[in-house]
């Protein structure tokens, strides 16, 4: 018996179903917009698109104008894509992220109900729609969230494939999970492959099933396989004969053997993410664990490939030299497959939940009274010149709590009563304190983002104006000013691209200052700090505008903008 397996009863109306995914997906995708970009990721993956659609090469990704080749362009051609027919923006810009992640959540309905039944499948997506760092990822613009669709989509199919009991429709569910892999490779590169691989190495032996091999059809799926990922590579590597290199050495051997990256952690680096991620449903997880332990020397365990699916993830991970929080985002449609099929189990046939579940969310009702203590704690680290608007920030976390009580509240008085709803409620008061705290982070990231200041100046710099980025790379003015910088003397992750075309830059202060004299139509964009250390040697320039990261200023023989 599959874990999970039990007899149906209690099931949500499909038509309640349908209406709260309706609601959800518009509170998902309808607050896209309120945020203005922030570094790193979000600016510049819109900036890479941005490029991309301007200049009309879509097969050499740059970003400021120079050449990138850390990471595939999927996503960066989709949002070139959103630009082109939607204009660009903040929401346009997290379309892919935010398209993806929504539709995960419909994937692992989907397969829980295939493969377990009907009511775990809704439990389990419900677990994924209300975990938190799913939530907060599929409102940001980075790579991990698209890359985290392909990689569980392929999980998905081939659970499909291996608990169908028709040849054709495994056949063709695995030539799915193939294009899958192949997606996720175009996303973020060779980890799209290396990972289902790892798993299903780790499964192999773990369940010691080693039949379940010749129903990969792997000779077909990987001539499919290199039919969706050579092109592009066969394409930029015509173009440009450093990319092979620097792609398979520099960005996949050492980033994960080296700490060239600064990307360091201690080895319980993703422990807490992992906890606060999936918060609301942590404590289900060693049941959930246990049962599909029991069942993994069945003829093939869906919940213990689950399991491996995570652990393998969790593990690879901790150990690189390289890591990020977005890392681990795949693990969570796994666990909430899982999750779902043990509360699935937990309702029974009686619709009901014990007395662990009403503690626990009377448990998480506290928790939300206790956060309020904490709230002044908020500001502590703020810039002297940011108070205000963490000030404003401590009103969103107040009604993000209150959400959380009040459902949660809910949820313990409904859960002798109907453990379905119970289950619903706390779903929802996870899922809104999430989007509220994060959709509330306006109010810190709008000074990070630099529109007011793009918006003021923007009008001013003529078009054919050099900007100069002095020591600097700011990763969201280049979107919002749609222009990109010469860099100067500090390129950053921009190293690469600078060293393969070095007349593209300034190496040195000091050649920018020589550059700058002869060069009177320019401006340049520096940190306030660097604009004070240049006036106290008299470099020529005349402030235009600031805001309080950020200096502009223009040659002081400009004659076509107006003095400050």
């Amino acid at each position: 018996m599959q874990l999970g397996e039990v007899k149906q009863s209690s099931m949500i109306h499909p038509g309640k179903i349908l209406l709260i995914a309706l609601i959800y997906g518009l509170i998902w995708f309808g607050t896209l917009n309120y945020r203005h970009l922030i570094p790193s990721d979000e600016g510049r993956y819109a900036e890479m698109a941005r490029e991309m659609l301007v200049t009309g090469d879509w097969i050499t990704p740059r970003y400021n104008g120079y050449k990138y080749f850390e990471k595939p362009p999927l996503q960066i051609w989709a949002t070139a894509v959103a630009f082109q027919a939607f204009g660009f923006g903040e929401w346009q810009a997290r379309l892919w992220t935010a398209l993806t992640g929504f539709l995960t959540i419909l994937v692992i309905g989907l397969t829980g109900a295939r493969i377990f039944n009907a009511r775990a499948g809704w439990l389990g997506a419900l677990v994924l729609a209300s975990s938190p760092m799913w939530i907060i990822s599929g409102h940001f613009n980075s790579l991990d969230m698209a890359l985290s669709a392909f990689l569980v989509s392929a999980l998905c199919t081939l659970l499909l494939a291996q608990t169908s009991d028709n040849k054709t429709g495994r056949r063709n569910w695995m030539w799915l999970c193939w294009s899958m892999m192949a997606l996720a490779t175009l996303s973020k590169g060779l980890i799209g492959a290396a990972i289902p691989a790892m798993v299903f190495i780790a499964y192999s032996i773990s369940a010691w099933d080693w039949k379940i091999w010749s129903r990969l059809h792997i000779f077909s799926g990987m001539i499919l396989f290199l039919a969706i990922t050579a092109p592009w590579f066969v394409l930029v590597a015509q173009r440009n004969p450093e990319f092979l290199e620097f792609f398979f050495i520099h960005e996949h051997l050492q980033r994960f053997t080296k700490d060239a990256h600064s990307r360091t952690g201690p080895i319980y680096y993703f422990v807490p993410l992992l906890l606060v991620g999936i918060l609301p449903w942590i404590f289900q997880i060693p049941r959930a664990f246990l049962q599909a332990w029991n069942e993994r020397k069945q003829e093939f365990s869906s919940g213990w490939l689950l399991v491996c699916w995570t652990v393998v993830i969790f593990a690879f991970f901790s150990v690189s030299k390289s890591k990020l929080p977005g890392y681990i985002i795949p693990i969570f449609p796994a666990l909430a497959i899982l999750i779902g099929a043990r509360l699935d189990r937990a309702l029974g046939n009686n619709n009901l939940l014990g007395t662990f579940w009403k503690l626990q969310t009377l448990g998480f009702a506290v928790l939300g009274c206790v956060g309020f203590f904490f709230i002044s704690e908020i500001s502590i680290q703020a810039r002297p010149d940011e108070v205000e608007a963490y000030a404003q920030y401590q009103y969103w976390v107040i009604a993000a709590l209150i959400a959380l009580i009040i459902f949660s509240a809910l949820a313990t008085w409904q859960s002798k009563r109907n453990g379905m709803q119970s289950i619903l409620s706390f779903a929802t008061g996870f899922f809104l304190c999430a989007i509220i705290a994060g959709t509330g982070h306006e109010t810190l990231g709008r000074a990070v983002s630099g529109i007011d200041l793009a918006n003021r100046v923007r009008t001013l710099i003529p078009a054919n104006a050099n900007i100069y980025s002095v020591r600097l790379l700011d990763h969201t003015m280049p979107f919002y000013l749609g222009r990109t910088m010469i860099m100067v003397e500090s390129p950053d992750e921009l190293e690469f691209g600078v060293n393969q075309e070095p007349n593209l830059w300034m190496p040195s202060l000091e050649a920018f200052m020589e550059r700058w004299k002869d060069d009177v139509s320019a401006y340049a964009l520096m940190v306030p700090e660097q604009y004070t250390a240049l006036q106290k040697i008299h470099f020529p320039m005349r402030e235009v505008d600031r805001d309080s990261r950020r200096v502009i200023v223009k040659h002081p023989d400009t004659a076509s903008s107006p003095q400050q």
